[in-house]
């Protein structure tokens, strides 16, 4: 970490792994879903420069009477480089803390899949199917740990090599078995909560695999025309979740829920965590859509900045 007088603290990828752990990250991306819920944590939807071959895209947040930050990140051709995540204090102006590198956003994103685990799903809940075997897929285990113990993993994913591969790199993260799954269906049948983290167009399971009472995460596409589930899902389920409202009703193309009868069903997360919306009934199903709470990637780096001194 380097300081000086106009940055108090510079960020990167070995030093996050290192220092964020699991729980303070849970913790704190719990504090950022409250906040937000209270209205103390200014969440816009991302926003975007239009480069023609690509875009130059932010996602941005104030936390009232303390900082103001955001993450950029870009979509050109080729390699996607490093994002960015810069805070400033909120009185002075003055850049309080800078994250430079790819580490921050997935371990925020895993935070969050693990604060609506956490709310959602059976409280005594161990066997976890994951259907896809990417960097978010990872990220969603290394947090889930903190909030339900990780009895069984299946893992699925098209290529059997990779499948295999996830497999033994997340075994240090499950506390009994975790294995590669022949299919999609085998992989989710049993399971009680059920990650999808693909980049896949077309739905990867369906709603009839589900068994009564699991809790279903979506992390991919979810826009129309490209979408990692179909309507059967959100169909069978007796409660809709989303991080945020803002964003799911800012996409273009528009989010598979908008314009159904299931976008007027969709709850917080926060009104989740305040009790205002209770969890379903003994054998309901919960589906819970991620789609990136703006402004918790600088809440962490905040966190963890002060953390650290």
């Amino acid at each position: 970490m380097s300081h000086d007088a106009v940055v108090a603290a510079v960020w990167y990828d070995a030093e996050i792994t290192e220092r964020l752990t699991p729980a303070a990250a849970v913790r704190w991306i719990g504090e950022a879903v409250d906040a937000h819920h209270r209205g103390e944590l200014t969440a816009p939807p991302r926003v975007h420069a239009d480069f023609g071959d690509g875009r130059l895209v932010f996602t941005a947040g104030h936390l009232r009477g303390s900082w103001y930050g955001y993450r950029s990140y870009q979509t050109m051709p080729g390699n996607p480089g490093a994002q960015v995540v810069v805070v400033h204090d909120e009185a002075s102006g003055q850049v309080r803390a800078v994250a430079i590198g790819n580490e921050l956003g997935p371990r925020r994103v895993g935070a969050i899949g693990a604060v609506a685990a956490d709310a959602l799903a059976p409280p005594g809940a161990r066997a976890v199917a994951v259907i896809g075997t990417g960097v978010q897929a990872y990220t969603q285990l290394w947090a889930l740990g903190v909030v339900r113990e990780l009895g069984e993993v299946r893992v699925y994913s098209r290529d059997p090599a990779r499948r295999a591969e996830f497999a033994e790199r997340v075994r240090p993260l499950v506390a009994g078995d975790c294995r590669p799954a022949a299919d999609a269906r085998s992989a989710v049948a049993g399971a009680e909560i059920v990650i999808l983290a693909t980049s896949s167009p077309d739905p990867v399971i369906d709603a009839a695999w589900l068994g009564p009472g699991t809790y279903v995460a979506t992390l991919g596409p979810k826009q129309r025309g490209r979408a990692e589930f179909g309507l059967d899902l959100p169909g069978a389920a007796a409660l809709l979740v989303t991080d945020s409202l803002a964003q799911i009703d800012a996409y273009d193309p528009p989010n598979v829920l908008v314009g159904t009868p299931h976008r007027q069903r969709l709850v917080s997360l926060g009104a989740v965590r305040a009790g205002l919306v209770p969890r379903p009934a003994a054998g309901g199903i919960s589906l819970f859509f991620s789609v990136g709470l703006a402004g918790t990637e600088a809440f962490l780096l905040d966190r963890l900045a002060a953390s650290a001194g």
